[in-house]
């Protein structure tokens, strides 16, 4: 099993954290529901679920890749 580390979103700078998020909705598989959404729209709905905890950015210290995963209820 891979370690995360979690990355707090506060902790980037503005342009950082909107890059993280681009490059996230712009990966392969990524699914967002039945109702296709914009770029624009995945990453505000990206950023929401970051700043209200719902979601958290991991760091996969054995790959060095990063996530953004939902955070269990």
């Amino acid at each position: 099993m891979s370690d995360f580390v979690e990355i707090p979103w506060q902790k980037l700078s503005d342009d950082a954290f909107q890059g993280m998020l681009e490059e996230m909705v712009s990966r392969d598989g990524t699914d967002y529901g039945e109702v296709e959404l914009s770029s624009e729209q995945k990453i505000a709905q990206l950023r929401r679920a970051l700043e209200k905890g719902q979601a958290y950015i991991a760091f996969c210290t054995e790959t060095e890749s990063w996530s953004i995963l939902p955070r269990d209820s």
